[in-house]
């Protein structure tokens, strides 16, 4: 059985196609559409590995990059660097908005977000999109390299790490792989 293209997260309210994958690209990276219902959002944070590059195909997108904010209609690129921080919404209140992303080099990163995807379809996460389950908070951490932005980076890194250490020790990243293996 093969994975899906399609992935839908109803705590964010996005549907992620993946237009190119890992494997498909050899790692090099990876592009998804997103279709981004109107008010919909992301939180807050950075990453640390990759690279990330917007393009909008409809609608209106807004990003939040460092301090600064871009409102990106059809045809609109932006690029967040390593460490910058970010998040994504639609601003509008009526109508969804559809880009690319381009995620450059692609590490683990579609297979962090068919697990966050899949947690939260099946309702494993918390309001905000955060897991119920510590362990598994700490294997998408590691995965994703992806950090939040009200912890200190080194505190996270140590304690994802120490903790994604007792999650694989405890068969997590096997309970996992079903969302990100066919």
């Amino acid at each position: 059985m093969s994975l899906p293209r399609t992935i839908s997260n109803p705590i964010i309210g996005d549907k992620v196609t993946f237009l190119e994958t890992t494997e498909e690209t050899g790692g090099s990276h990876v592009t998804v559409m997103v279709e981004l219902a109107p008010g919909g959002k992301n939180g807050l944070h950075f990453h640390t590995t990759y690279k990330e590059k917007f393009e909008v195909m409809e609608g209106e997108l807004g990003l939040r990059i460092g301090k600064g904010f871009l409102f990106l209609s059809r045809g609109g690129i932006a690029e967040v660097p390593l460490y910058e921080r970010h998040l994504f919404f639609n601003p509008s209140g009526k109508r969804p908005v559809t880009f690319k992303v381009t995620i450059t080099p692609a590490r683990q990163f579609e297979a962090c977000l068919r697990v966050a995807y899949g947690l939260a379809t099946d309702g494993k996460v918390r309001k905000g999109g955060i897991p119920l389950k510590l362990t598994h908070l700490a294997i998408l951490m590691e995965m994703g390299e992806t950090y939040l932005t009200f912890l200190p980076y080194w505190l996270q890194v140590r304690l994802f790490r120490y903790l994604g250490r007792i999650a694989r020790r405890r068969g997590v990243l096997k309970e996992l792989e079903p969302y990100y293996k066919s």
